[in-house]
């Protein structure tokens, strides 16, 4: 049986949003801020928030952290905690070996690096991924920073990246390009995925239950960008001409240069790719 502390429990109780799940009691939550409350549900997997619960947790937690300043928002939040754990507090264990505990399943050393005392405790855990999500926001506008991203491809490579940052090692993220990522692990592909998923539910409750209008989330078709970048051409090899046989003002030797995209240009000054095979065709005598 999962094991969560009381002080996880809201103080108030909300409407319940679901027509699924029965309520259950509510206990007091000592770090909940005055102004919010949560009530927490039985559903087929455990115990989890209700709806209305977990957006007004997610807003919380996004406005606290200041997401907006980083182009993320409290539905980036409440999809992260659905990529986790679909919002059903556990225990797990990483590939790794180690622990990873609560809604937003902290390592210990990530939660002491983001000043979490209590990753059991729902309020603490989903505030803290949100102060997360910030630095992986920065991070990943790093990696894509010169991809030329239109403003939608970019709102969408971002939260890609963010997923990666939370999922993966430092080390194991630094192999991201922004151009890669059908090469990262399935695990991590996997999260991006649900991550999206849970961010469109957010948006879909928020809109139900009468929240703040917001923009539309990027579509995920825009995360297809080329997955290689386009790079000027270069000098793959030369050609050369004897000019045996021209005619005309332009008549005699002259150089030409392969590019790498299968054109071919005159040759300039001293250019002559290191290594390159020079061909010299001779025209007819």
């Amino acid at each position: 049986m999962l094991r969560r502390r009381a002080s996880v429990l809201g103080a108030a109780t909300l409407l319940l949003a679901g027509s699924a799940m029965a309520a259950s009691p509510a206990t007091p939550a000592s770090s909940l801020p005055r102004d919010a409350g949560l009530r927490w549900v039985s559903s087929s997997a455990g115990q989890t928030l209700d709806p209305a619960s977990r957006l007004r947790l997610a807003r919380s937690a996004a406005d606290r952290a200041g997401l907006a300043e980083v182009g993320l928002d409290f539905r980036d939040v409440y999809g992260l905690i659905h990529a986790e754990t679909s919002w059903v507090p556990r225990d797990g264990k990483g590939k790794n070996g180690v622990t990873s505990e609560g809604l937003a399943q902290f390592e210990p050393a990530t939660a002491r690096a983001v000043g979490l005392r209590d990753p059991q405790d729902a309020v603490q855990a989903v505030h803290a991924a949100a102060r997360l999500l910030r630095e992986a926001a920065v991070w990943s506008a790093q990696r894509i920073g010169g991809l030329g991203l239109s403003a939608q491809q970019r709102a969408a490579k971002l939260r890609e990246g963010v997923s990666i940052y939370y999922n993966l090692s430092s080390q194991a993220r630094s192999a991201w390009n922004g151009l890669n990522t059908d090469r990262l692990p399935v695990e991590t592909q996997r999260h991006i995925r649900n991550l999206r998923a849970g961010a469109a539910q957010a948006d879909q409750l928020n809109a139900r239950l009468g929240g703040p209008s917001l923009p539309p989330l990027p579509p995920e078709e825009l995360t297809r960008v080329a997955t290689t970048r386009r790079a000027a051409p270069q000098p793959a090899g030369t050609i050369e001409w004897s000019g045996s046989g021209g005619e005309g003002p332009n008549a005699g030797r002259r150089s030409y240069v392969v590019l790498s995209d299968g054109t071919v240009r005159p040759q300039k000054n001293g250019e002559v790719p290191a290594g390159a095979i020079q061909w010299t065709k001779r025209g007819k005598g």
